[in-house]
């Protein structure tokens, strides 16, 4: 940060407080070009900013004011220079959702704990959208004031020349185009009509003394439901398990049906197609700062959205047809190069598979023998209760059985930390192979949730390759 910029702040807070600051600490840059310090006086801080761009701070300030009145908790505002390049914001602290949700995974993975922080964001999401839309003025929207057409253009074009073309893929130009216009077409004919924060993903949602509060939505405009929700639930490096995306998305609609009728149908239906063109959108700034700035954190998150539109696609069900954008999305996900980039090369493959013991105990097919047999024979069994029977160790009431009403934390956290301790030595070592398995007596509730679980904080702390069975469910 320049020494004028750093004076600056440190007037706009002596003028506001009253005192000098006797603190000034610069905090790290993120994927914009704002820069940001925290400072003030023991017991007290604020957060400095400084952006160039007048016009998007106009916006920022404005949204914050027009929120704070919908009842939408965001950064108090105390002070803005006259120039409107420095102001003076609330310190909501230095825990985001996802540095929640990544601490919370690595002794439960992804749990019921971070399921309920996500609630609460749902919660506040319909009133940002509906209530916080009454009131924006979208006069002030940078560079937009709505999700347009030339938006989505904008994004797809991002998507087309700093992802596409630099990671290698081919595709018709005029052919991809014709899909772009047919696309954005079908997601126009969506009711948008509301505040879209642009930006909702988990960096952006602060968790402060038990709350969530929302930072970083001077991108805001004019929009459609869907996409402030695809962008929450398919954040890429987030990771959100699919059954959990699933529960969510009800979760949602019935917080929207508090504020405005809801067609449940026809929500996801365009959900569906708003999701690929936020993932799309995603993977254009993954591919403009990782390939072209090569800044490695972007270049990390790829996979994760790989995942998520591989996924999309064997279920995508739109009433159009995109067969040049499909073909090239199909090829983006089956890439041996785009899923070589983004972690350091280890050969190692962990495979993680849950058996009833009725059947056996699971053959390793590389030969190498060995690794790890976890018998949960000794854990509370949900498999004794009628309303589990049906139900699986996936399943979100099974899940909750298991972390509240057995020993399992306490056994998966015992597991876990040798299983740990050979993936670590396995790397160095340069192995390629780790068998674990876990147990039960019919293969569907205790081993389904332990390993499903395993897998999750595998996947999330180690380079290596994750291949999860369920012997009786697959």
């Amino acid at each position: 940060m320049d020494i004028k910029v750093k004076n600056k702040l440190l007037q706009l807070y002596k003028k506001h407080f009253s005192a000098d600051a006797d603190s000034f600490e610069m905090l790290p840059l993120s994927g914009s070009y704002r820069e940001y310090a925290r400072l003030g006086r023991a017991g007290h801080s604020v957060i400095g900013a400084f952006n160039a761009d007048v016009k998007e701070n106009r916006a920022f300030l404005t949204f914050s004011r027009q929120l704070a009145d919908a009842g939408v908790p965001v950064p108090e505002i105390y002070l803005v220079s006259d120039d409107h390049t420095t102001y003076l914001q609330e310190d909501l602290g230095t825990v985001t959702l996802f540095d929640f949700i990544t601490e919370v995974r690595k002794s439960e993975g992804f749990s019921r704990t971070i399921t309920d922080e996500y609630r609460k964001v749902l919660d506040v999401l319909p009133r940002i959208q509906v209530e916080g839309g009454k009131r924006i003025d979208y006069s002030v929207c940078y560079p937009r004031a709505a999700f347009d057409k030339q938006s989505m253009l904008w994004d797809l074009s991002y998507f087309k020349y700093y992802f596409l073309k630099l990671a290698r893929i081919q595709f018709d130009e005029q052919l991809l185009e014709d899909d772009f216009q047919r696309f954005t077409d079908y997601l126009l004919s969506a009711d948008s009509d509301y505040f879209m924060y642009r930006d909702f993903q988990s960096r952006n949602i602060m968790l402060k003394d038990g709350a969530v509060h929302f930072i970083d939505y001077q991108g805001g405009r004019k929009g459609a439901l869907q996409y402030d929700l695809a962008s929450l639930l398919y954040d890429g490096k987030a990771d959100i398990p699919q059954q959990v995306r699933n529960e969510l998305f009800e979760y949602y609609l019935d917080q929207l049906e508090k504020f405005i009728p809801v067609d449940r149908f026809e929500f996801m239906r365009f959900y569906r197609g708003f999701v690929i063109i936020r993932i799309m959108q995603a993977m254009g700034a993954y591919g403009f700062r990782g390939f072209y700035e090569n800044k490695e954190h972007f270049l990390k998150s790829i996979p994760y959205a790989l995942d998520n539109l591989e996924y999309l696609l064997n279920r995508l069900d739109l009433p159009i047809e995109l067969p040049e954008l499909t073909k090239v999305l199909n090829e983006v996900t089956g890439s041996s190069f785009l899923r070589s980039i983004g972690h350091e090369k280890h050969n190692l493959t962990v495979r993680i598979t849950s058996f009833s013991y009725k059947k056996g105990i699971p053959a390793d097919p590389s030969g190498n023998g060995g690794g790890f047999v976890f018998d949960c024979r000794a854990i509370n069994n949900p498999g004794r209760y009628a309303e589990f029977k049906p139900l699986t160790g996936k399943d979100p009431q099974v899940q909750k059985f298991l972390e509240e009403k057995s020993e399992m934390k306490a056994f998966l956290s015992a597991a876990t930390l040798l299983v740990d301790q050979s993936v670590k030595n396995y790397i160095d070592r340069g192995f390629t192979h780790l068998s674990v398995n876990f147990g039960c007596t019919g293969g569907q509730h205790r081993s389904v949730y332990a390993a499903e679980k395993l897998a999750a904080h595998v996947r999330n702390n180690f380079p290596v390759n994750v291949v999860l069975l369920h012997k009786e469910q697959d």
